[in-house]
C-alpha cells in the first residue's frame, strides 16, 4: 500500500487529479480507459481540478468510460440528492466525456438485483476497471459497504445503517428519515478487482478510519481495510486525517514518498 500525505485538502486533491490525468494520458490500446468514481464531499476538489485540466487541454475524457460506485434506491435521477444529479452537476457537465460513456446504477430499477448484475457484467465486458477512485466514511465504509459487509461482496442492494443516514441527513433537511434506507452499491470485491485503487481520506473526523485502513488488521468491521490486500492501492490523505497514525508509520510514508521523488 502507498500512502501519500499532503499538507491540506486542496493539495491532496491536486495530487490525486494529477495522478488520474497521468494514467488516462498514458493509456494505450483499442479499449477505453475505465474509471470508477465516487460521490460525496471528498472528491469535489478532484473533480474541479480535473475539469480545469480538461478545459486547459491537459487531459481528455473522450476515450474514458466511467462507473459510479453507488446510487440511492428509490430516488429518481432528477432528485437533487441522487448521485446521478450529483455527478452531472459537479463533474460530467464540465468535461468532454461522451454521455454514453457514463454508467450510474439506476436507483429506480424495477428489479434492483438484476440491475446490479447487469452493472457487473458491463464492467467485465469492458475489460474491468483500470482505476477506481473512492472515498470512505468515518466508520471506514467504502462505497455503501457498511461495517461487516463481506470483503468479497459484489454489486448489490445495501441496507444503510442509522449512522450513515444521520451523517447524510445534512443533505435531506437534517432529517434522517428522509434519507433512503437502501442503496445500490458496488461491492468490496468489485473495487478490489480494479487494476489500481486510489482512496481519498481527508479531515480529522476520518483519522480513525485512516489508521484502521493502514495499521489495523484486515477486518469486515472496517471494510476499508481490504485495501491492504490490493497490490496497487494508494491512499491520498491530508495532514488532519493522520492524527491517529503512530509517529513511526507517519514518518515511514513521508520518507517513502520523498525517496520516490529523488
Amino acid at each position: 500500500m502507498r500512502v501519500v500525505i499532503q499538507e491540506n485538502y486542496d493539495k491532496m486533491c491536486k495530487w490525486a487529479a494529477d495522478y488520474i490525468a497521468a494514467r488516462i494520458n498514458a493509456h494505450r490500446g483499442d479499449r477505453p480507459f475505465v474509471l470508477g468514481l465516487p460521490t460525496g464531499s471528498s472528491p469535489l476538489g478532484v473533480y474541479a481540478e480535473l475539469a480545469r485540466m480538461n478545459k486547459a487541454g491537459a487531459v481528455s475524457f473522450k476515450n474514458v468510460v466511467t462507473f459510479n460506485m453507488d446510487e440511492y434506491l428509490g430516488l429518481p435521477r432528477e432528485h437533487d440528492q441522487s448521485y446521478w444529479y450529483f455527478m452531472w452537476s459537479n463533474f460530467f457537465d464540465h468535461i468532454d466525456i461522451p454521455k454514453n460513456n457514463v454508467n450510474i446504477l439506476d436507483g429506480m430499477a424495477k428489479d434492483p438485483e438484476a440491475e446490479c448484475a447487469r452493472y457487473e457484467e458491463k464492467i467485465a465486458s469492458l475489460g474491468g476497471i483500470d482505476l477506481f477512485l473512492g472515498g470512505i466514511g468515518v466508520d471506514g465504509h467504502l462505497a455503501f459497504n457498511e461495517p461487516f459487509t463481506s470483503l468479497t461482496s459484489r454489486t448489490g442492494v445495501r441496507v444503510l445503517t442509522s449512522d450513515t443516514r444521520i451523517v447524510n441527513s445534512r443533505f435531506f433537511g437534517n432529517d434522517p428519515e428522509k434519507v433512503p434506507a437502501k442503496a445500490l452499491s458496488v461491492g468490496i470485491g468489485t473495487v478490489m478487482d480494479a487494476r489500481e485503487v486510489l482512496i481519498l481520506i481527508n479531515g480529522h473526523n476520518k483519522a480513525r478510519a485512516l489508521a484502521a485502513s493502514v495499521e489495523g488488521g484486515v477486518s469486515q468491521k472496517w471494510t476499508c481495510s481490504a485495501l491492504q490486500t490490493h497490490p496497487n492501492a494508494i491512499i491520498a490523505c491530508d495532514e488532519p486525517a493522520c492524527g491517529e497514525l503512530t509517529v513511526d508509520t507517519y514518518k515511514y510514508f513521508l520518507d517513502i514518498e520523498k525517496a520516490e521523488r529523488l
